[in-house]
C-alpha cells in the first residue's frame, strides 16, 4: 500500500535522530552521512533498532548529503545518497517505509541547493524511494523549485514531505513563521510539518495555535527536550515517558506522522510506538480554507484615508541620526520640514556602516515632538531574524506606521577586525519578515514597507527583476538612489514602466563643488557627471553653491515629473532650507 493511502487509515510513526544516536551509539564527532561507505554496518543497525522499536517509516542517512557540508565533489555526494538508499531499501518489507532525507544546504547559494535537492530525490526515486523528506528547513527560497522540479517529472507518484525547524514562538532561523512556511510549502508538498527546533511541550503549543493548510497531511518530530552542554558536548538527558505522553498530544492535534528528532534515541519511539500505533487519524485542529483571505488595508503615508494610493506628488525627506547624543538640531529640521509640507520624514540606519542614534527611536522621538508621519530605515548589517523582529514590534508598539527595508552598508573595511557584520539575508528576506508580522501581528495597523532602487546599477534587467521579488515580498513603494541625469531618469523610467512599483525619485541638492567631486569620486551607486560637476564654480560662496543645487533638484524633478510618483530629499550638511525655495513655496 503506498505511503498516501495508508495514512488515510492509520497514523504512521516515523524513527527518531539518526545524527544524535549515531554520535552517542559509537562515541564518535564525525559525520554520520560518512558512515554511508564507511560503515554500512552501523547504517543498518540503527535503522533496525528502530524499525524493532516500532517505528514504520525510516530516513536516509543523508541529512547532510550535499557538496558544502561534506566538503565533496558531486560525484561523491550522489555515491553516498545512493549508499544510503540501498541501506534504508533493504528494511522496506512488511508495511516498512523509506523516505530520502534531504536537509537544508545553508552554505550553498539557494539556486545551487535547489539543483542538489532536486538531483538527490532523482537518485532515491530512481533506487525505487518514492518518498522524499524535506528536513529541518528554515525557508522556502531553495526548497520550492526543488519540490516544483519534483512534481513537474515524477508527478504525484512521488510523495513529498516538508518539514521546518523554528523555535518555541514558531518561527524559523531565517525570520518565516511556521504558518507561512507550511503554506508556501503545500503548493507543492503532500505533507507539511515541524521538527528539530524545540522539544515536544512547545512544539504541540505551535501546532495548536496556527492555521493548516488544507488537504495536506502533518508531519511532527520534535526534539526530546532542550539540550545541556556538558564538557564540550550537547546531551538532551533522557525523558522518554513524558515525550510518549506529549507526542500523544500533538497527535489529537491531527499529526500524521509522528516521530523524534535531536536527543530521541529507540526508546523514546518505542514508548510512542506503545501509545500510537495503529490509530487512526484524529481531526486537525485548525484548518485555514483555501482562497478568500482579505489583504489588509495599509495606513501608510503613501495610502490616503480611504486606502488608495495619494494622487499628489510625495515629499520624503531624509534626516540622519546624530553620530552622538545631541539631537537639537535634527528636531530643529523636523519642525521646518513639517511646515514646509514634507508627508514623511525617514531616518537612515547607520549608513556607512557607521554608529549613529537607533533609526527607530530616532524616528519615535520626532513622531512623539512633531506629530510628523516617520519612516526608519531598517538593514539587515547589525541584527539577526530574532532581533529584527523585535525591533519591527517596537516600532509598531510606538505607532510607527512605514518602514524602509534595505540590505544595508558593509561595516568599513578598518573596523571588520571587531565589528562583524550579520546580514542573515537581505532586504528580501526583511520584507518577507515584515509581510509576515503584518499578517500574523499587526493585521489592525499593517506597517507599510518600502525598498530601495538602484537605477544605475549596472545590469538594469537585474535590477528590474529585484524590484519585482520586493514587490512580491511585500514591498509597496520604492525610494531609489538620486538622480542627476537624463540617463538616470531614463532608467528609473524604465523601472516603473515595468514593475509599475510606487517609486519617489531620490533627489539630491548638492551643495558645493567639492561635495560634487565626493560624490563623484567616493560613493558608489551614484552617477555625478562631469556636466554636474561644471555647475558649480571652484571657488564659489556658499550661496553660489546652493543656488547652484536648488537648480539642480529642479531639472531633476522636470526629468521624472511624468512618472515619479513623488520625490525623496536628501539634503548635504543638513540643508533643509533649501527646500522651500526647491518646491517654490513660502513657509
Amino acid at each position: 500500500m503506498n505511503i498516501r493511502d495508508r495514512i488515510k487509515s492509520r497514523i504512521i510513526i516515523a524513527d527518531g535522530s539518526f545524527g544524535t544516536y549515531y554520535a552517542e551509539k559509537y562515541s564518535t564527532d564525525e559525520s554520520p552521512e560518512l558512515a554511508n561507505i564507511l560503515h554500512r554496518e552501523r547504517v543498518a543497525a540503527i535503522h533496525r533498532e528502530y524499525i524493532e522499536a516500532g517505528a514504520e517509516l525510516i530516513r536516509t542517512n543523508t541529512f547532510a548529503s550535499n557538496t558544502a557540508d561534506l566538503n565533496m565533489p558531486w560525484e561523491r555526494v550522489a555515491e553516498n545518497i545512493s549508499a544510503a538508499a540501498d541501506i534504508a531499501l533493504e528494511f522496506c518489507k512488511g508495511g516498512i517505509y523509506a523516505a530520502g532525507d534531504i536537509g537544508e544546504a545553508r552554505n550553498l547559494s539557494p539556486e545551487a541547493a535547489a539543483e542538489e535537492y532536486f538531483r538527490a530525490a532523482e537518485i532515491f526515486i530512481g533506487k525505487g524511494i518514492d518518498i522524499i523528506n524535506f528536513e529541518s528547513f528554515s525557508d522556502t527560497v531553495s526548497l520550492l523549485p526543488a519540490m516544483e522540479r519534483i512534481r513537474e517529472k515524477f508527478g504525484r507518484d512521488v510523495f513529498i514531505i516538508a518539514t521546518f525547524c523554528v523555535d518555541r514562538y514558531g518561527s524559523s532561523p531565517s525570520g518565516r513563521s511556521a504558518a507561512r512556511l507550511f503554506s508556501e510549502a503545500a503548493a507543492f508538498a503532500d505533507c507539511v510539518g515541524l521538527n528539530c527546533g524545540v522539544g515536544p511541550v512547545h512544539m504541540s503549543g505551535i501546532i495548536k495555535n496556527i492555521s493548516l493548510p488544507e488537504n495536506v497531511f502533518l508531519s511532527v518530530l520534535p526534539n526530546s527536550g532542550y539540550p545541556v552542554m556538558s564538557r564540550n558536548q550537547l546531551s538532551f538527558g533522557s525523558a522518554s515517558e513524558h515525550f510518549a505522553g506529549k507526542l500523544s498530544e500533538i497527535w489529537s492535534l491531527g499529526a500524521d506522522i509522528l516521530g523524534g528528532c535531536c536527543g530521541t534515541d529507540p526508546e523514546y519511539i518505542r514508548k510512542a510506538a506503545a501509545l500510537l500505533k495503529g490509530k487512526a487519524p484524529s481531526p486537525k485542529a485548525n484548518v485555514r480554507k483555501s482562497g478568500g483571505e482579505e489583504k489588509p488595508v495599509h495606513a501608510g503615508f503613501i495610502y490616503d484615508s480611504s486606502g488608495n494610493i495619494r494622487r499628489e506628488k510625495l515629499i520624503a525627506a531624509e534626516l540622519v541620526p546624530p553620530l552622538d547624543g545631541d539631537d537639537e538640531k535634527l528636531i530643529s529640521s523636523a519642525h521646518f520640514l513639517k511646515n514646509a509640507g514634507v508627508h514623511v520624514l525617514t531616518f537612515p540606519d547607520s549608513p556607512s556602516g557607521r554608529t549613529r542614534a537607533d533609526s527607530i527611536l530616532m524616528a519615535a522621538k520626532v513622531r512623539r515632538e512633531t506629530g510628523m508621519v516617520v519612516m526608519p530605515h531598517i538593514c539587515c548589517r547589525d541584527k539577526n531574524a530574532l532581533a529584527i523582529r523585535s525591533a519591527l514590534m517596537g516600532a509598531h508598539i510606538n505607532d510607527i506606521g512605514n518602514a524602509l527595508m534595505i540590505t544595508g552598508d558593509p561595516v568599513p573595511a578598518a573596523a571588520r577586525q571587531t565589528v562583524k557584520s550579520v546580514f542573515n539575508f537581505d532586504s528580501v528576506g526583511l520584507l518577507r519578515i515584515a509581510s509576515e508580522l503584518n499578517a500574523d501581528m499587526f493585521s489592525s495597523r499593517p506597517i507599510c514597507c518600502g525598498g530601495a532602487v538602484n537605477q544605475n546599477r549596472r545590469n538594469l534587467e537585474n535590477e528590474i527583476m529585484r524590484v519585482k521579488k520586493k514587490m512580491a515580498a511585500g514591498a509597496q513603494f520604492f525610494m531609489s538612489q538620486p538622480v542627476f541625469s537624463a540617463d538616470d531618469a531614463e532608467r528609473l523610467r524604465r523601472i516603473k514602466c515595468e514593475t509599475g512599483a510606487v517609486i519617489l525619485c531620490g533627489i539630491m541638492p548638492l551643495v558645493s563643488r567639492r561635495n560634487a567631486l565626493f560624490m563623484k569620486n567616493e560613493i558608489s551607486g551614484v552617477n555625478v557627471t562631469d556636466e554636474i560637476i561644471s555647475r558649480y564654480p571652484e571657488n564659489g560662496s556658499k550661496e553660489e553653491g546652493e543656488a547652484a543645487g536648488i537648480a539642480l533638484a529642479k531639472d531633476v524633478i522636470k526629468m521624472v515629473s511624468d512618472f515619479a510618483d513623488g520625490y525623496y530629499f536628501t539634503f548635504p550638511f543638513n540643508r533643509v532650507h533649501m527646500l522651500p525655495k526647491i518646491l517654490e513655496q513660502k513657509i
